[in-house]
């Protein structure tokens, strides 16, 4: 198992029109394509504007096939498109998990 750790720095002002078209639009979609959400999060302290989403994959091929099958999806086209201007930046991280961890 592997998880993709995803963190987007949000425009100031943007968070909550983001997390209302996120939930209603964009994870619905993910959860049809990807599959295993482990988490989402919004920063409260340190850094702000933050979001912060974890999804659970088999294997770096896995997380490859779902991804490429979710970005041929036209809807998750137009969901990307609305986003335009809502990210000032984003960090993805692969993580493995150790093995005594929880998760594996």
């Amino acid at each position: 198992m592997i998880i993709d750790h995803r963190t987007y720095n949000m425009t100031h002002g943007k968070m909550e029109d983001y997390l209302r078209r996120y939930e209603t639009i964009g994870l619905p979609l993910q959860k049809e394509h990807l599959g295993q959400l482990v988490g989402f999060f919004v920063s409260d302290i340190g850094p702000l504007n933050q979001v912060v989403h974890l999804w659970a994959y088999d294997s770096i091929a896995d997380r490859e096939i779902r991804r490429e099958r979710m970005a041929a999806d036209p809807r998750w086209q137009n969901f990307r498109e609305g986003n335009r201007g809502m990210f000032a930046s984003q960090e993805i991280k692969i993580l493995k998990p150790a093995s005594f961890s929880p998760l594996r």
